[in-house]
């Protein structure tokens, strides 16, 4: 049972950094904001992203907030798997 919850929270944070990647992508190409597509990874990842920009400044054209919610997500799936572990 442990190490299928640890799993399953292993996998939320795995596809939520990876809709962030995605979502760096899409800031380099031109897309479409009316794709259903488009707007679902935006409307998931903008509370976290939003979070970190009015946190970490532009700097010059980069926005290195992702590189910081990223961290951030990495660092607290290791909490949350280490407080896993030792409650059940």
């Amino acid at each position: 049972m442990k190490y299928i919850l640890i799993d399953f929270i292993n996998i939320a944070f795995e596809v939520y950094t990876w809709l962030i990647i995605i979502r760096i992508i899409l800031s380099w190409i031109q897309v479409s904001p009316e794709n259903i597509a488009i707007r679902f990874i935006y409307e998931l990842t903008e509370p976290v992203l939003g979070f970190f920009r009015r946190i970490i400044p532009s700097i010059g054209m980069l926005d290195i907030s992702p590189i910081a919610a990223v961290l951030a997500i990495e660092i607290l799936r290791s909490i949350v798997i280490r407080v896993v572990y030792l409650i059940i």
